[in-house]
Parts: C-alpha cells; sequence; structure tokens
C-alpha cells in the first residue's frame, strides 16, 4: 500500500471502459465513490480510504478526485490520471463535491448509491444541492467490469498467492499441542509479509476447534490442544489483490470419517474447477459442486454458495466491497475468461464427517488454474 501498480495504458482502458458504459447509460458525469472503484480507476493505494473519496468522470476531460487536502502528497506521487481536489477538515467531501457538480456542464449525473464511501447523510446534501439534476444508480458500473482480469491483474493475483501459501504454510507449521494462539498467527502474518504480502482486506482467520463456526472471526488468547481442529482462512494480498485459501488442520490425530470426508472435498473441488468454463453459468459450477455431495449420501445439505468471484479488496474485505458475487444455486451469472474465485469444498455438519478446504482458482487462457499450492489434506500436525 505505497505506490500505483498499474500501467498508464491499463489505466486509460478502464478509463474508456467507463466511458463507453457511461454513454450507453446517458450518462453525462459518473461519480465513483467505493474505495474498490476509486483504486480500479487510479491506482490509488493507500489507508486513507477510512474518510470519502469522490472521483468525478466526466465523459469528456480529465477526471477529479476529491478527498482530504492531508493526502495530497500521496495523491500527487501516485495518480496519473485525476486532478487533485482537496478539502479542509471543516468541510466535508460531499460539499466539495456538490460545488463541483455544480460548475460542471451536464444534467444526468450517476453516483454509486449503494457505496460505503458515500453515506446516507451525504448522498442527500448532495441532491439538495444539486436540486433539478438528474442522479442515477451506478452501484453495478465498476463491481461488473473488475469482474474480468486484465493480463495485469493475473500477475498480481499469482504473487499474491505466494504469499498466501507461505502463510499457510508457516500456520501449519506453527500448529501443535500447546502453541499460542497468538504465535501461530503472527507466523502466518510474518510469512506473508516476508513473501512480498501487503496487508490483507481482513483476515487472517486462523481459530481454535470450539470457534470454528463463527464465519468472521480469528485468533483469541489461549492455546490450541491435541485432538483439536484448528480453522485457517486468509488471503495474500499484492496491490490490494488477494488470493484466498483455507483448510483445516488436525492436532494429533483425525477420525476415520473426517478422513473420508476429506476426499469427498478433494473429488467436489475438482468437480468445480472442471466445470469452471467460459459460458457456463454459475448455477451450474454450484450444481458440479452439489452433485458430488449428492453422490455421496448427502442430498439434505445444502450451502449458500460454492465459492465467489475475488480480486481487488480494501478493508474490511477481501470480496471487492460491501456484497458476495457468490457462485449459488439460483445465480444466471456468465463465467467468463479473466474471472478469478475462491472456491471453497465445504462439508461441515454433515452427520457423515467433517472437512473443508478452498484455494483460489484463476480462468485463464488455458483453463482454470489453481493458483494456491498449499496442500489439500488432510493437515495432520
Amino acid at each position: 500500500m505505497h505506490k500505483n501498480p498499474f500501467s498508464d495504458a491499463e489505466l486509460a482502458r478502464r478509463l474508456d471502459a467507463t466511458r463507453r458504459q457511461m454513454e450507453t447509460r446517458q450518462l453525462d458525469i459518473a461519480v465513483f465513490s467505493a474505495p474498490e472503484s476509486v483504486f480500479y480507476l487510479t491506482g490509488l493505494d493507500h489507508w486513507g480510504y477510512f474518510a470519502p473519496h469522490h472521483l468525478v468522470v466526466p465523459l469528456a476531460g480529465e477526471p477529479v478526485l476529491i478527498t482530504r487536502e492531508m493526502e495530497r502528497v500521496s495523491i500527487e506521487n501516485q495518480v496519473r490520471n485525476a486532478a487533485f481536489r482537496g478539502h479542509s477538515d471543516s468541510e466535508s467531501a460531499a460539499d466539495c463535491l456538490a460545488g463541483l457538480l455544480a460548475r460542471m456542464p451536464g444534467v444526468r449525473i450517476g453516483i454509486e448509491a449503494q457505496s460505503t464511501g458515500l453515506s446516507d447523510a451525504a448522498g442527500r446534501a448532495l441532491r439538495a444541492a444539486m436540486d433539478g439534476r438528474a442522479f442515477e444508480d451506478i452501484s453495478d458500473l465498476s463491481p461488473h467490469m473488475r469482474l474480468v482480469k486484465s493480463d495485469e491483474e493475473m500477475a498480481l493475483m499469482r504473487r499474491a498467492a505466494v504469499a498466501s501459501d507461505a502463510a499457510a504454510m508457516a500456520a501449519v507449521a506453527a500448529i501443535r499441542d500447546g502453541a499460542r494462539e497468538a504465535d501461530v498467527a503472527a507466523e502466518a502474518v510474518a510469512a506473508m509479509t516476508r513473501a512480498g504480502g501487503n496487508p490483507p482486506g481482513f483476515g487472517p482467520f486462523i481459530r481454535p476447534d470450539a470457534r470454528l463456526g463463527e464465519e468472521h472471526t480469528t485468533w483469541g488468547e489461549g492455546r490450541y490442544a491435541k485432538g483439536e481442529r484448528v480453522f485457517m482462512e486468509l488471503a495474500g494480498c499484492v496491490s490490494r489483490y488477494h488470493a484466498p485459501l483455507g483448510r483445516l488442520v488436525h492436532i494429533g490425530s483425525i477420525r476415520d470419517e473426517d478422513a473420508r470426508m476429506a476426499e469427498t472435498c478433494k473429488i467436489a473441488f475438482d468437480a468445480v474447477r472442471a466445470a469452471l468454463r467460459p459460458g457456463a453459468r454459475a448455477r451450474d459450477v454450484y450444481a458440479a459442486w452439489q452433485d458430488v455431495a449428492d453422490a455421496a449420501g448427502m442430498a439434505h445439505y445444502r450451502r449458500h454458495h460454492c465459492g465467489y468471484l475475488v480480486g481487488i479488496g480494501l478493508p474490511p474485505s477481501w470480496t471487492g466491497g460491501n456484497s458476495v458475487t457468490g457462485l449459488r444455486h439460483d445465480s444466471d451469472l456468465e463465467i467468463v475468461t479473466g474471472m478469478s474465485f475462491h472456491i471453497l469444498s465445504w462439508l461441515m455438519g454433515t452427520g457423515k464427517g467433517d472437512f473443508f478446504m478452498s484455494n483460489c482458482v484463476l480462468l485463464g487462457p488455458d483453463g482454470a488454474e489453481v493458483l494456491t499450492r498449499t496442500p489439500s489434506g488432510p493437515q495432520l500436525v
């Protein structure tokens, strides 16, 4: 989180694609406030997104980036395709945005209404100040463009996967009877950093058996003990691109039914990988996973998805914002070359044994490539 990772050609391609979408939607101006969108279009990679950033893109002319004046040095060092408008802390970003828009020609304005970067209060103030001009919700515009990765983005995903594997292997090596939860986490974070990783959007999630079912909590103050399982889900991050993976680590022993379930999980994962083909639908990919579960005698078992799309992620997530684009049983999303996924083969609480594994998978020109290479397990330490 210290430099712009994109070439000028890459940024120009994204801006051109944005403007083509604006023309299709008959918009004169588009305002991007989601941190992921601002990063995607400018390459600004810093911690300052806790405060509002508004990127104003006209159909023609130079975009303008609005945020706090104190970020000037970082923005001047990183942002090459937008002018900077800083505001003092006695003025809100929304006020600065309204003032800029009032001076710009055009009556149809697109805004990211679902963005965490545009509060309800800011949205209401903006609409009041811009009375008489039409607003359109473009919350889907940037996320849709980000689904398919360019060559530059694919390279960053592969580098992130290297950091993921380094962190996972360090954590597995540190887990043992009596090991402190904090020490295991420290080894994972250190290895991730040494492997070239940047701070991830969230996680790593490493927690003991007693809290295994908690979705987004991580290490605590205890020690691991022989006979328990350790849940591990983490993502290496390079220039905001994430490559998540997950493993279940067993300390000392593994039940026979869990070992059998591990084999089923691997078969199901391979079925998903085979189903990730250009032109397939997300529901088809999920069905490939569910068919394996059904054949193993678990027709009663259902998941909300068997994975989701990943790439850019800023705190507090690695999913690319406040929503998840999942491979669900009811999703018509078309699978396209260049998409990247966190594929989860999760069979927990089935009554027939427990196991899970997950990997980052990139659908490249040569097919579905598993980027994370940590052994699938069972991981027995």
